[in-house]
């Protein structure tokens, strides 16, 4: 028997007890370590349910190999977890992207997912944790690839960790700074963009900024400032060339339009709260000032198929930087730092409701099992 947050129905989540997942041919039982709650984790339970139900939710979580007949070999091996399980079949995958399958599988949201003690796992999907990775990094690793596949996808960061030399005095924007848009912030300063500007609308966004190295004049706090002033007060009346929209609403979406400048490039990674529309100036102003828009969804991730040579998966990527950094001299700021709460399985619904509520200032918010 285990212990698991089941999803009965939208807003009925429960602590119960139920039979330890038995793994199939293929699949690994893997011991949970940590998952971290997602914002789409809110919706997803208060607003519209999972695609099927009774489920256990939660995607981004670590662990512990316990049982795996087909390969016992990872028995004992602490995992970190690839949470999209692809078809393997369709043109997508075929073609060795993964993270667009068109009829994949989702631990968390379609099938159980991490917030329980035990779950079931594709071996593919299991990605062997190196030493200098703690079980609460290793939960964050959806999270973080997520922001670098989006970095990748704008063009600003080559698989191999190589930034275009012509890029020196690009300036770059991130609006929204949850844990993805912090992220993302982080990976792009570190990584060589000193011209990084962020727009958020809490103390604790400000004070993480602060602790990557960002300064006061990089960070516009809508509550209190113009954004459009705030562009153009950096940038001399100019936008910037690549913003990158982690909000997902019209308004942040117009907006990014609005101070992105000629040639420049807007990144869409947050996912949409409700429909999104534009003006008709707005529409206009990407015709004539020749801008890409681009979107993203989900992160790159080769397991173990090795279908493409010399690429490096954004899970790959990320595991690689946070062991280079340890080895190097230490980091300055680690992502465990984003961490502002930490409960108990049983007491999932205290960050549950902080994350519905807002009654609290938080970033990221993880569950610690026993």
């Amino acid at each position: 028997m285990m212990k698991a947050q089941v999803l009965y129905g939208i807003g009925n989540i429960k602590y119960a007890e139920l039979d330890k997942p038995v793994p199939k041919k293929g699949e690994a039982l893997v011991k949970v370590s940590y998952c971290g709650i997602c914002g789409s984790d809110i919706p997803r339970i208060f607003k519209t349910g999972a695609h099927n139900m009774p489920l256990i939710p939660g995607h981004e979580f670590s662990g512990v190999v316990e049982e795996c007949k087909d390969k016992p070999s990872l028995v004992g091996k602490r995992v970190g977890v690839y949470p999209l399980i692809p078809c393997k079949s369709c043109s997508q995958c075929q073609s060795g992207f993964y993270e667009m399958c068109e009829n994949y599988n989702y631990l968390g949201s379609r099938c159980d997912g991490g917030f329980a003690e035990y779950v079931s796992v594709p071996i593919w999907n299991l990605i062997s944790l190196p030493d200098e990775v703690s079980d609460m990094e290793a939960a964050m690793l959806e999270p973080m690839g997520v922001a670098v596949h989006a970095i990748k996808r704008a063009g600003l960061l080559t698989d191999k960790y190589k930034i275009n030399p012509d890029y020196d005095d690009v300036t770059v924007l991130v609006c929204g700074l949850g844990t993805i848009g912090l992220l993302t912030a982080m990976f792009i300063r570190d990584i060589g963009f000193p011209m990084t500007y962020c727009i958020g609308n809490k103390d604790i966004q400000k004070e993480m900024l602060m602790d990557m190295g960002f300064f006061e004049q990089d960070y516009c706090d809508v509550r209190y400032n113009d954004t459009s002033a705030f562009v153009k007060s950096i940038l001399d009346g100019k936008g910037v060339d690549y913003y990158f929209e982690c909000i997902g609403r019209s308004e942040s979406y117009e907006q990014a339009i609005r101070s992105t400048g000629p040639h420049g490039t807007v990144m869409l990674v947050g996912n949409p709260a409700s429909d999104m529309e534009l003006t008709r100036e707005t529409y206009w102003k990407i015709l004539r000032n020749q801008m890409t828009v681009l979107g993203t969804w989900n992160s790159s991730y080769e397991g173990r198929s090795g279908r493409k040579k010399n690429y490096q998966d954004d899970w790959q990527f990320v595991l690689d930087w946070l062991v280079e950094r340890k080895r190097r001299n230490g980091m300055e700021f680690s992502p465990e730092q984003l961490v502002t709460h930490c409960f108990a399985l049983e007491d999932l619904d205290k960050g549950l409701d902080i994350m519905k509520r807002k009654s609290e200032d938080y970033v990221k918010i993880m569950v610690k099992m026993a």
